[in-house]
């Protein structure tokens, strides 16, 4: 009797990284985002603070994305029934650990790419406060036009106007 799985390898494989992509939001979003902001930090104290190991351990599960994503990897699985090339308990084991990692480069994925965005997002700020200066640098005042002047002289044409007087 065989244990493998009557499905193909290519629609496991599929099956594998569709299945990481709600594990990798759900670990990002617990861990990271500000709507669980106040739980995760309660967590991140109770994890530092706790008298027991366990406890502590327990805590720390909440803030670290990697951490939650083996809890979120076993929780999908269940509700999905997946296994990985196998039907018995080597194919829970293989798909466990093939979650985990999928979803994790998930993770670290989208980590980059929002390191970059904010990183371009800084860079735009910083030349548009370039261009301000060198606008306003540029830009004459509104004085040197009213008294008729081009921006550049009328300073010195007031000067000479007080001086003659």
């Amino acid at each position: 009797m065989s244990n493998q799985l009557p499905i193909s390898l290519a629609h496991q494989t599929a099956v594998l990284l569709l299945l990481a992509v709600p594990v990798a939001c759900a670990s990002w979003t617990v861990t990271h985002e500000e709507v669980f902001r106040e739980p995760r930090e309660y967590c991140k104290r109770k994890s530092e603070h706790a008298r027991a190991l366990p406890q502590r351990k327990f805590f720390y599960l909440f803030t670290c994305e990697y951490c939650f994503s083996h809890y979120i990897s076993a929780i999908f699985m269940f509700l999905a029934g997946y296994h990985l090339l196998f039907t018995d308990w080597r194919g829970y084991l293989i798909a466990f650990f093939s979650l985990v990692f999928v979803a994790n480069a998930y993770l670290n994925l989208y980590n980059r790419l929002r390191i970059d965005i904010t990183a371009q997002k800084v860079e735009t700020k910083v030349k548009e406060k370039e261009m301000e200066k060198i606008d306003r640098n540029n830009d004459p005042g509104p004085k040197d036009f009213a008294a008729g002047g081009d921006g550049a002289h009328s300073g010195r044409l007031a000067a000479t106007k007080e001086v003659s007087s």
